[in-house]
């Protein structure tokens, strides 16, 4: 039962880590160049370099906004509320 409950924990450790997963720059270049592509823009022309930059900055503006959200559960928001008893 022991080694049962070891395997089942270490899938759900291993999906967890696959879920961290995080693409490599190199990745995620030939990824925006594949949907600038499929956008109609051509390569090595200013409209490719336009698209490939608004994708970034789009990136960038959406890493903002999850790092700014009041839901983001890495940075809880800590309200202080203090707390008058009146003797």
């Amino acid at each position: 039962m022991a080694g049962l409950f070891r395997s089942v924990a270490l899938l759900a450790f291993a999906a967890l880590l696959a879920a961290c997963v995080t693409m490599t720059p190199e990745e995620q270049r030939a990824a925006d160049e594949a949907q600038c592509r499929e956008y109609g823009f051509v390569r090595k022309n200013d409209a490719f370099a336009q698209c490939m930059q608004n994708l970034d900055l789009a990136r960038r503006a959406d890493q903002r906004a999850r790092l700014n959200s009041m839901d983001d559960p890495l940075f809880p928001s800590v309200v202080y509320q203090p707390v008058i008893i009146a003797r």
